[in-house]
């Protein structure tokens, strides 16, 4: 099925930045590399026609932080430009190592980066209620002066301190789906919709603008893959099986399920809030607009999920 249809790959953030490190660009390129080398297999076996999404929450964190320590020398940088910015940079650290692992391999295919831009509306209630956290952690007083000073919204997160929460509206549009389209048609591999693409929308001038915000990159990913007529959606993640009563001792994984199923899983609260219920979600969201199949696994176990070896597997 996804030799003929294609398929869209959707990374996790531990594919390039892994917990417990500093995140320096060279970790990112050596955590690139094990990411890659699976996406390379999956091309020698024959799912040669390949979409590439990825999140981008550390590097964008960091970008936003680099621009406010420089502000006072250098112009700062709104969140949709930090946005873009790391789209580019991530998508030419992808690129370049997915060549090298495809030529080590003696496949010559085109790997191109789109920098992609995804509409909102902006009447989206998520811009009445701010949730997704983004930068770094402020003490209390911090937090206070921020939100005096520059209007943020911040929460205090787990104990760990205060951070900036953004509105995560849902995407309407990828605006960059013609070309995807194109050049996915044509065997290229495309890396697109990074950190869940750059939020825009439209003013009265039907001109469009950035807008900051933070799109679930795995609902973007569902998204470009229906508009680009992608068969299968495989979101990648830390685990091998998405997980019914997780952490319990009446933990079971799930194989294959059938979408009906599944919501009724979701309804039971069986997933949680930012973590798999986001990726429950996008799968759904695929089914419901036309793709054929959603797996959710782990990298390393990617191409034996696209095997039916392993893996969750929902269908509609």
């Amino acid at each position: 099925m996804a030799k003929k249809g294609g398929l869209l790959i959707a990374l996790g953030g531990n594919a390039i930045s892994k917990p417990g490190l500093r995140g320096t660009i060279q970790e990112q390129f050596y955590s690139t590399v094990e990411s890659m080398e699976h996406v390379a297999e999956l091309v020698i076996n024959g799912f040669d026609r390949i979409l590439v999404t990825h999140g981008n929450g550390p590097q964008v964190g960091a970008a936003i932080l680099r621009s406010e320590i420089a502000s006072r020398s250098v112009y700062p940088l709104p969140m949709d430009v930090c946005g873009a910015d790391t789209q580019g940079g991530m998508g030419y650290m992808i690129q370049q190592v997915l060549c090298n692992c495809l030529r080590k391999r003696g496949v010559k295919l085109p790997v191109v980066t789109a920098i992609t831009q995804v509409l909102v509306d902006a009447h989206d209630p998520a811009f009445e209620n701010p949730s997704k956290p983004v930068g770094m952690f402020y003490s209390e007083q911090e937090a206070k002066e921020l939100m005096a000073g520059r209007s943020w919204t911040m929460r205090e997160d787990a104990g760990r301190g205060w951070r900036r929460v953004v509105p995560s509206p849902k995407p309407v549009r990828v605006l960059e789906a013609e070309p995807i389209k194109v050049m996915f048609d044509k065997g290229y591999i495309v890396i697109c919709g990074g950190g869940g693409g750059i939020p825009v929308s439209l003013n009265r001038h039907n001109t469009y603008y950035g807008i900051e915000a933070v799109i679930d990159k795995d609902l973007t990913s569902a998204l470009i893959a229906n508009e680009v007529g992608a068969e299968t959606l495989v979101i990648m993640t830390g685990v091998e099986y998405a997980y019914i009563g997780y952490g319990t001792p009446n933990q079971r994984a799930l194989t294959n399920v059938t979408a009906d199923e599944l919501t009724t899983h979701l309804e039971h609260g069986e997933f949680a809030d930012g973590s798999m219920k986001p990726k429950i979600k996008a799968c759904l969201q695929f089914l419901q607009h036309g793709g054929k199949e959603a797996i959710i696994t782990s990298i390393p176990k990617c191409l034996a999920a696209l095997r039916g070896k392993t893996g969750t597997h929902i269908k509609g």
